[in-house]
């Protein structure tokens, strides 16, 4: 079963079919290449099948972990930066109430640490956990990245001195590399609950594994749905080479014949703000395996129609660069009519009687034409409604897009050399061993 459609309404003046037709034989042979593994970067490449390699002992094992942890505790710290939070944030984001953190729930809320150095971040994070119950996530497969390596030192110094040392062992789970790292010999030394991040699963593709699984079953949500959806639209994936059929190769198609033509950006587009850290995740993904080589799409993002009051000039009237790529959802999950109002002193009395729901569709699609009227090409990614199995599409949907549009780039989509940068020159300028007298760059 497939949810996910792709809509070229608004795009036709922009790409043909005949341009679709001349490079297809390029983008099949890309995704040959992804499935025959004997591309750049092929020992990164377990999520291809993971949806249906997954071991269902573990899908097994951490409803077992929520299950022991959850009736205890108010938040959830989920440790880990870049693809260590994001996939796990963009589901659970995704389909949680915007006010969760303030309502009652019979499931821990999940809060994030390692993403972020600030010191007043981390200072009011403390008082948050010294007033509750709470359990973490620590997830890294190095243990030594400098961002989630200073919040679990500092978190875990606070849980043991609120719960000590014994408690606090059983309050912290691990999740990381099966045999080395600095993580996998603290897990072992201490005795913490242990998950493992396969070898050949890089972060920004982790989402299907306990990296993801454990956040969102943790917040409550049904990961055997989430992994459905991924099972489903990876055999569309997989299975077809008729690039108008198969969403991924129609969409890497896309991508690269606006990005040969100028088209540089991507904005990624919805109108729920509840998609928000979708993009956020979308983000790392594309912007982490196509920059490189002095080439790629610049992956940006747009919530609208709050971003209408702010970038909507830009994108309407400012220099023709960029190309919109919408998530669109047919159904909330909710209704709302607008009331009505004897004075209408703001003139809406015209909507009477509307949901916003119809409101915002029409907002929508009268963006998509002014967009389109403006030069700007726009693709609309269609989906039914935001839930468990339709997260699950859209993350395989974009996890294999990925790898054949960065293969039909020509780079490898699955290394990222250029994030060692400014690492260096951070350590060189903290004083950190082994990088005395090495120059910043």
């Amino acid at each position: 079963m497939n949810d996910l459609r792709i809509d070229t309404e608004h795009l036709r003046q922009f790409v043909s079919d005949d341009e679709i037709r001349q490079i297809s034989p390029e983008v099949v042979a890309a995704k040959r290449t992804l499935l025959a593994g004997d591309g750049k970067g092929n020992d990164f490449l377990g999520w291809v099948n993971l949806p249906d390699e997954l071991d269902p002992a573990i899908v097994a094992s951490v409803k077992k972990e929520v299950a022991r942890l959850a009736p205890k505790i108010r938040f959830f710290v989920v440790i880990g930066i870049g693809g260590s939070y994001l996939g796990a944030r963009a589901v659970i984001e995704a389909l949680q109430s915007e006010f969760a953190a303030v309502l009652p729930s019979q499931h821990p809320y999940v809060i994030y640490a390692g993403h972020t150095l600030s010191e007043d971040y981390y200072h009011q994070l403390l008082a948050l956990l010294d007033a509750n119950d709470y359990a973490v996530a620590v997830i890294s497969k190095s243990g030594t990245t400098t961002e989630p390596a200073v919040a679990f030192r500092i978190v875990k110094a606070h849980l043991e001195s609120k719960y000590g040392k014994a408690e606090a062992s059983q309050r912290i789970v691990a999740i990381t590399d099966a045999r080395r790292g600095a993580l996998h010999d603290i897990a072992v030394q201490e005795h913490y609950p242990m998950y493992v991040i396969p070898d050949n699963v890089g972060g920004r593709f982790s989402v299907l594994t306990p990296v993801g699984l454990l956040p969102i079953a943790m917040a409550g949500y049904n990961i055997d749905a989430l992994l459905q959806g991924a099972r489903d639209m990876r055999q569309l994936c997989v299975g077809s080479d008729d690039v108008l059929a198969n969403p991924a190769l129609h969409y890497a198609a896309i991508r690269n014949i606006l990005y040969r033509k100028g088209r540089k950006v991507e904005m990624l587009v919805n109108f729920l703000p509840s998609l928000k850290f979708l993009s956020e995740w979308w983000k790392q993904l594309y912007g982490e395996s196509e920059g490189k080589e002095g080439k790629g799409i610049l992956p940006h993002s747009l919530s609208f129609t709050t971003d209408l009051h702010s970038m909507g000039q830009y994108v309407q009237q400012g220099e023709r660069l960029m190309f919109e790529t919408f998530i669109s959802v047919d159904k909330p999950s909710s209704k709302v009519e607008i009331p009505s109002d004897e004075q209408n002193l703001d003139g809406i009395n015209y909507l009477l009687g509307k949901t916003l729901n119809e409101i915002n569709h029409n907002a929508e699609l009268g963006t998509m034409i002014a967009h389109r009227g403006g030069g700007v090409p726009v693709l609309k990614i269609q989906v039914p409604r935001v839930d468990e199995y339709v997260l699950g599409q859209l993350i395989y949907f974009f996890e294999f897009a990925c790898g054949v549009s960065g293969y039909t780039l020509g780079v490898n989509p699955f290394d990222q050399p250029g994030v060692e940068a400014y690492k260096k020159n951070m350590f060189i300028l903290l004083g950190k061993p082994g990088y005395e007298g090495q120059q910043l760059a």
